[in-house]
C-alpha cells in the first residue's frame, strides 16, 4: 500500500504529491468538482484545507481520496536540470 509523505494544494485545483518512495506526482481534482462529494471544494478556500492522512488525503467536508487512487490517476512530475 502506498503512503503519501507530503501533499500541497495548488490554486488551480491540483495537488502536488510526494510518496514515501520519493516520487513526485500531480493530481488534478477539477474533474471531480462536479461530483456531489467534492462540490464544496469548488470554493478554493475549502480546497486548500486538504489534510494528509498518509494512506489518503481528506477535506473538512469528509471528501477523501486514497493514496492508491491518487497515485494511479496522477501524472509524474519530471524535474529538468538547467
Amino acid at each position: 500500500m502506498r503512503t503519501i509523505s507530503n501533499v500541497v494544494p495548488n490554486p488551480d485545483w491540483t495537488l502536488s504529491l510526494e510518496f514515501e518512495t520519493g516520487e513526485k506526482r500531480a493530481f488534478d481534482v477539477k474533474p471531480l468538482l462536479d461530483c456531489e462529494a467534492f462540490e464544496e471544494l469548488r470554493d478554493l478556500r475549502e480546497f486548500l484545507k486538504v489534510k494528509n492522512g498518509g494512506y489518503f488525503v481528506a477535506w473538512e467536508n469528509e471528501a477523501d481520496l486514497s493514496a492508491d487512487t491518487l497515485y494511479i490517476r496522477s501524472k509524474e512530475v519530471v524535474m529538468t536540470e538547467r
